[in-house]
Protein backbone atom coordinates (compact mmCIF):
# COMPACT_ATOMS: atom_id res chain seq x y z
CA UNK A 1 0.00 0.00 0.00
CA UNK A 2 3.04 2.49 0.84
CA UNK A 3 4.73 1.73 -2.49
CA UNK A 4 1.48 2.90 -4.15
CA UNK A 5 0.65 6.06 -2.27
CA UNK A 6 4.38 6.99 -3.16
CA UNK A 7 4.16 6.26 -6.64
CA UNK A 8 0.77 7.81 -6.92
CA UNK A 9 2.91 11.12 -5.15
CA UNK A 10 5.38 11.25 -7.36
CA UNK A 11 2.86 11.18 -10.64
CA UNK A 12 1.56 14.17 -8.80
CA UNK A 13 4.62 15.95 -8.50
CA UNK A 14 5.45 15.15 -12.36
CA UNK A 15 2.24 16.69 -13.89
CA UNK A 16 2.92 19.72 -11.47
CA UNK A 17 6.07 20.06 -12.49
CA UNK A 18 4.70 19.88 -15.90
CA UNK A 19 2.00 22.53 -15.57
CA UNK A 20 4.39 24.98 -14.12
CA UNK A 21 6.68 24.59 -17.26
CA UNK A 22 3.91 25.62 -19.39
CA UNK A 23 3.03 28.51 -17.31
CA UNK A 24 6.43 29.87 -17.77
CA UNK A 25 6.24 29.35 -21.23
CA UNK A 26 3.32 31.41 -21.85
CA UNK A 27 4.68 33.97 -19.42
CA UNK A 28 7.96 34.06 -21.23
CA UNK A 29 5.88 34.90 -24.70
CA UNK A 30 3.88 37.58 -23.38
CA UNK A 31 6.75 39.22 -21.09
CA UNK A 32 8.44 39.24 -24.59
CA UNK A 33 5.79 41.28 -25.99
CA UNK A 34 5.39 38.40 -28.83
CA UNK A 35 2.14 37.05 -30.10
CA UNK A 36 2.45 33.52 -31.11
CA UNK A 37 5.11 33.06 -33.77
CA UNK A 38 5.08 36.71 -34.49
CA UNK A 39 8.21 38.91 -34.05
CA UNK A 40 8.99 42.71 -32.96
CA UNK A 41 10.57 45.11 -35.15
CA UNK A 42 11.16 48.77 -35.04
CA UNK A 43 7.21 49.38 -36.38
CA UNK A 44 5.87 46.77 -33.01
CA UNK A 45 6.51 50.39 -30.86
CA UNK A 46 5.52 53.31 -33.01
CA UNK A 47 3.87 55.86 -31.21
CA UNK A 48 4.02 57.81 -27.98
CA UNK A 49 5.16 56.58 -24.64
CA UNK A 50 4.67 58.24 -21.49
CA UNK A 51 8.19 56.89 -19.50
CA UNK A 52 9.47 57.27 -15.98
CA UNK A 53 13.17 56.97 -15.04
CA UNK A 54 14.60 56.91 -12.05
CA UNK A 55 18.42 56.56 -11.07
CA UNK A 56 22.10 58.22 -10.61
CA UNK A 57 24.66 60.38 -12.22
CA UNK A 58 27.49 62.10 -11.85
CA UNK A 59 27.14 65.81 -10.37
CA UNK A 60 30.32 67.10 -10.53
CA UNK A 61 33.67 66.20 -9.99
CA UNK A 62 33.60 63.51 -7.34
CA UNK A 63 29.99 63.83 -6.69
CA UNK A 64 26.93 61.66 -7.92
CA UNK A 65 23.25 62.51 -7.43
CA UNK A 66 19.96 61.21 -7.47
CA UNK A 67 17.75 61.87 -10.60
CA UNK A 68 14.22 61.37 -11.38
CA UNK A 69 12.64 62.17 -14.36
CA UNK A 70 9.33 61.97 -17.03
CA UNK A 71 9.52 61.77 -20.34
CA UNK A 72 7.17 61.96 -23.33
CA UNK A 73 9.07 60.20 -26.16
CA UNK A 74 7.28 59.35 -29.95
CA UNK A 75 8.75 56.71 -31.73
CA UNK A 76 7.97 57.20 -35.89
CA UNK A 77 8.14 53.47 -36.54
CA UNK A 78 11.12 53.49 -38.89
CA UNK A 79 14.05 53.80 -36.33
CA UNK A 80 14.03 57.32 -35.38
CA UNK A 81 12.39 59.30 -32.15
CA UNK A 82 11.44 62.82 -30.30
CA UNK A 83 11.01 63.25 -26.72
CA UNK A 84 10.71 65.97 -24.57
CA UNK A 85 11.71 65.75 -20.76
CA UNK A 86 11.55 67.19 -17.33
CA UNK A 87 14.48 65.77 -15.00
CA UNK A 88 15.51 66.62 -11.77
CA UNK A 89 19.12 66.13 -9.70
CA UNK A 90 19.16 66.33 -6.20
CA UNK A 91 21.96 68.42 -6.58
CA UNK A 92 21.75 70.09 -10.21
CA UNK A 93 17.83 71.06 -9.63
CA UNK A 94 15.52 70.46 -12.42
CA UNK A 95 15.92 71.22 -16.03
CA UNK A 96 12.33 71.31 -17.79
CA UNK A 97 10.89 70.44 -21.44
CA UNK A 98 14.22 69.51 -22.99
CA UNK A 99 13.71 68.62 -26.15
CA UNK A 100 15.58 65.45 -27.62
CA UNK A 101 16.11 62.70 -31.14
CA UNK A 102 17.62 59.60 -31.49
CA UNK A 103 17.85 56.15 -32.56
CA UNK A 104 16.84 53.42 -32.29
CA UNK A 105 16.27 49.59 -32.79
CA UNK A 106 13.65 46.39 -32.22
CA UNK A 107 15.34 43.25 -32.08
CA UNK A 108 12.83 40.39 -33.56
CA UNK A 109 13.42 38.74 -29.72
CA UNK A 110 11.59 42.03 -28.76
CA UNK A 111 14.48 43.11 -26.96
CA UNK A 112 15.76 46.91 -28.69
CA UNK A 113 18.72 49.96 -28.00
CA UNK A 114 18.00 53.85 -28.42
CA UNK A 115 20.61 55.83 -28.76
CA UNK A 116 20.71 59.78 -28.04
CA UNK A 117 22.46 63.28 -27.21
CA UNK A 118 20.80 65.40 -24.26
CA UNK A 119 22.84 67.68 -24.96
CA UNK A 120 23.72 69.14 -28.82
CA UNK A 121 26.24 71.73 -27.80
CA UNK A 122 28.12 68.54 -26.00
CA UNK A 123 28.51 66.27 -29.00
CA UNK A 124 30.60 63.95 -26.92
CA UNK A 125 27.88 62.34 -24.74
CA UNK A 126 25.86 59.57 -26.10
CA UNK A 127 23.05 58.01 -24.01
CA UNK A 128 22.98 54.37 -24.80
CA UNK A 129 19.62 52.67 -23.57
CA UNK A 130 18.80 48.58 -23.68
CA UNK A 131 14.78 47.88 -23.49
CA UNK A 132 12.47 45.20 -23.60
CA UNK A 133 9.13 45.08 -25.01
CA UNK A 134 6.03 44.05 -23.20
CA UNK A 135 2.54 43.40 -23.43
CA UNK A 136 2.38 43.38 -26.84
CA UNK A 137 3.86 46.47 -27.32
CA UNK A 138 2.38 48.58 -25.11
CA UNK A 139 5.18 48.48 -22.52
CA UNK A 140 8.99 49.19 -22.68
CA UNK A 141 11.38 48.56 -19.56
CA UNK A 142 15.09 49.83 -20.15
CA UNK A 143 18.20 50.67 -18.59
CA UNK A 144 20.97 52.40 -19.42
CA UNK A 145 23.81 50.75 -20.64
CA UNK A 146 26.11 54.00 -21.90
CA UNK A 147 27.99 56.18 -20.45
CA UNK A 148 29.04 53.91 -17.73
CA UNK A 149 28.61 56.47 -14.88
CA UNK A 150 24.82 57.09 -15.49
CA UNK A 151 22.77 53.72 -13.79
CA UNK A 152 19.09 55.18 -14.74
CA UNK A 153 16.35 52.39 -15.03
CA UNK A 154 13.11 53.42 -16.32
CA UNK A 155 9.40 51.71 -17.22
CA UNK A 156 7.46 53.11 -20.27
CA UNK A 157 3.71 52.93 -21.06
CA UNK A 158 1.67 53.60 -24.25
CA UNK A 159 -0.07 57.07 -24.59
CA UNK A 160 -3.21 56.19 -26.45
CA UNK A 161 -4.65 59.16 -28.34
CA UNK A 162 -1.52 60.87 -28.70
Amino acid sequence: MCEKRNHHGASRLVALAGVFSLLALGSTQVLSGQDGNKSCNDGTIKGTYGIQMQGSRPAGPGATETVIGVVLRTFDGRGGFEQVDNIKGSVSGITLDRSGEGTYEVAADCSGVTQFQPDPENPGIVIEEKFVIVNRGDELRSITTSPPPLMVTSTGKRVRGH
